[in-house]
């Protein structure tokens, strides 16, 4: 491809609305345009990257035993109501009517259809186990679209669905598809790290993200891990043991009784004027779960996690509860309080969540629903009414390994990949049934795995640049050398480089020729924007008989003869690809 003809062009400066570097780039550097919100047209340098992982998927995922398939991108409505997700599924599911007014959505997921196509097709017990995939565009509405490609509202996925007899037929496949996603972000150039997760929305007893670690803001989860075991969790799945705390105030408070506590409306002016730590007062925070409240309760100096809470009133969407809603909470019980001073009781008609860091709390501090009045010396029994321990917490750093006991770490992760154990979920609902050895009609046991390729394309980016621009992994890369003569009309220059170009391209090379009237200077900036991951530079030294050969990823400048840089090329290309 000559540099005058390919359809790419860089930006001096970065777009106002990117926040995380891979955005920056991917839009500077001609990749990606932006169509409207969470939206980007693939420029052909951006395809050909998609093309690139797309490939890689593909031969592992055939190698592995899975078979692809193409399902559509609109789905009927009565397929999710078979599963029972139509009504539940939050605001992502785009749902629209066709012109007979029957009920359609864009599918963020194909759980349903699959599972339709199973049941059509697996009849029987001898035709199973089976793996199957597709490669297409998903859409999810998402509330805040952000960071380009990490979370737009359209993207490219891979996922595959797989359909057993036994948990020991799914126990088999998960373990292939996690040595095949091993495998695959190998060759794509990125070091990842499977983690413990939430099912979310899909559903399942047991899944894994596979994560990129980073340390930039494109980092969308905390990852909690152990240096001295394997212990690596999502912070929306991680458990801890914690270190030893006050959690009984028998010495704190002789006796239970409503005590005057003006002013406290933070858990710090309350443990400041009582003098106590924070680990004697029983926190109790109002979150709205599909649209209804929820009481929370945890232990004063730890947090919730949101996602843990919501799976465990079993509900898709949750946010805390503004200061009006927990006014007409508090209105509709009877009480007339401000937050900073409510409590579990007297919410008879309200799912009370307490963590399990509550369960042996002791003689402890607690709301009443009275402003500027706290009861101390509480106990559980104070509270009338039987309390549900569910893990709800928030791990943080230095908390204690569930494992070997050692603090815990914490880093940033992006996920490209998640794979799920999903059981009966949908064929059990969606009546999915082969018949076994016997004539007994049974249901699939479901696997399903995921690997987002424009998400691994963008994390690609976040692991692999510098101030200068992107330094994709050969394997990936649009294209794998940019030759640049210095000077266009230095007829040495422009026939040795035409020369590489030529030699590079007939040994299979993928090669581009910067044969544009521009300076130098604008040459390489462009080369190292765009992400070459060799450049051939033919300059003033050929009348040595020598050419400038850089390899991006580490900015290394090395002299040889143009043949020799072209078998250089060569050698690196074929050792990935």
């Amino acid at each position: 491809m000559k540099m005058s003809k390919l359809f790419v062009q860089t930006l001096r400066e970065y777009p106002s609305d990117a926040e995380v570097v891979s955005h920056k780039l991917l839009v500077r550097a001609g990749y990606i345009r932006k169509l409207t919100s969470g939206v980007y047209n693939y420029l052909p340098l951006m395809w050909r990257v998609l093309k690139k992982i797309e490939n890689i998927v593909r031969e592992e995922m055939d190698n592995a035993g899975a078979q692809e398939l193409l399902m559509p991108f609109v789905q009927p409505k009565e397929l999710w109501e078979e599963s029972g997700r139509w009504e539940v599924y939050g605001k992502e599911l785009m749902r629209l009517k066709d012109r007979h007014d029957r009920g359609m959505c864009l599918g963020p997921t194909h759980e349903e259809v699959i599972t339709s196509v199973a049941r059509d097709g697996l009849k029987s017990y001898k035709q199973l186990p089976v793996n199957l995939y597709q490669i297409q565009s998903k859409f999810r509405d998402e509330v805040r679209p952000r960071f380009g490609l990490l979370r737009g509202r359209e993207f490219i996925m891979k996922d595959a669905y797989s359909f057993a007899t036994s948990q020991e037929e799914l126990d088999k496949e998960y373990k292939n598809m996690w040595n095949a996603y091993t495998r695959i972000f190998k060759r794509c150039g990125l070091d990842t790290k499977p983690v413990q997760s939430d099912s979310g929305a899909i559903g399942g007893s047991v899944s894994h993200e596979f994560m990129v670690i980073t340390d930039t803001d494109a980092g969308e989860n905390d990852v909690f891990y152990c240096n001295d075991c394997d212990y690596s969790a999502n912070s929306n799945h991680a458990i801890s043991n914690l270190p030893d705390a006050v959690i009984d105030g028998k010495d704190y408070f002789k006796e239970t009784k409503i005590l005057d506590t003006p002013n406290t409306h933070s858990i710090d002016e309350l443990s400041t004027f009582l003098n106590i730590p924070s680990t004697l007062i029983l926190k109790s925070l109002v979150y709205i779960v599909d649209k209804k409240p929820v009481i929370a309760l945890i232990r004063a100096d730890k947090t919730v996690e949101e996602t843990k809470l919501l799976n465990a009133v079993g509900g898709l969407e949750i946010r805390i509860a503004t200061s009006e809603e927990i006014a007409e909470l508090m209105g509709n019980h009877g009480f007339n309080t401000v937050p900073g001073f409510i409590g579990p009781k007297g919410f008879d008609d309200v799912p009370v969540i307490a963590d399990l860091t509550v369960k042996d709390m002791k003689n402890y501090v607690v709301g009443i629903n009275q402003t500027d009045k706290h009861l101390v010396g509480a106990n559980h029994s104070d509270l009338n009414r039987e309390l549900n321990y569910v893990d709800i917490r928030l791990v943080e750093r230095g908390e204690l390994c569930p494992q070997c006991g050692k603090p815990l770490n914490v880093t940033r992760g992006i996920e490209v990949g998640n794979i799920f154990q999903l059981g009966t979920k949908y064929s059990k609902p969606m009546n999915a049934v082969y018949l076994d050895q016997n004539g007994k009609a049974q249901p699939y046991i479901m696997g399903c795995y995921g690997i987002g390729i424009s998400r691994t394309a963008a994390a690609a980016v976040e692991a692999h640049y510098d101030e200068a621009g992107i330094k994709w992994p050969v394997a990936i890369a649009p294209y794998h050398v940019v030759v640049v003569p210095v000077n266009i009309k230095d007829e040495l220059q422009m026939s040795v480089a035409e020369k590489i170009y030529e030699d590079l391209r007939n040994k299979g090379v993928e090669v581009v020729l910067d044969d544009r009237d521009e300076r130098a200077g604008v040459k390489f900036k462009d080369a190292d924007l765009i992400g070459f991951p060799f450049r051939i530079t033919v300059g003033k030294t050929i009348t040595e008989g020598l050419v400038e050969y850089k390899i991006r990823e580490t900015g290394e400048l090395l002299s040889f003869k143009p043949e020799e840089a072209v078998e250089k090329v060569v050698e690196a290309v074929k050792a990935v690809i």
